[in-house]
């Protein structure tokens, strides 16, 4: 595919985000964090509105955007910071957006925000043309 600076490509990475996936993931990658796990604990102990996802499923479902869009053996750098919580119910939507073209290189700035538009992560990615 050919890039322009400016591209930009949306994803749904995921609708209504079930509770039962975020105890899924805290089994996958073994991070039983009760924040993530335990209602009682997060919103009687630490005050959360609900328990939330752990940071690194987001990211996981935004680099799975990623690697849809450029293929995962073209995939050269990947990363990001967490900016906002994700919970329960919620909707999120990754846009990534070509930066530059450059020497056989692709790089992005990526946003995955939820479904009232708030950003979730922000990162960068970039992948061999």
């Amino acid at each position: 595919m050919g890039w322009n600076v400016g591209d930009t490509k949306e994803a749904t990475v995921v609708e209504d985000l079930k509770r039962t996936q975020i105890v899924q993931y805290a089994g996958a990658s073994g991070d039983y964090n009760p924040l993530h796990t335990d209602e009682v604990f997060a919103t009687k102990v630490a005050g959360y509105p609900s328990v939330f996802a752990h940071g690194m499923l987001t990211m996981g479902m935004t680099g799975r955007a990623v690697t849809d869009l450029v293929g995962a053996e073209s995939l050269v750098k990947f990363g990001g910071r967490f900016t906002s919580q994700v919970w329960p119910g919620d909707t999120l939507t990754v846009r990534a957006t070509v930066e530059s073209v450059q020497d056989g290189v692709v790089t992005f700035a990526l946003s995955t925000v939820n479904q009232d538009g708030t950003e979730v992560f922000s990162g960068y990615a970039a992948a061999r043309t």
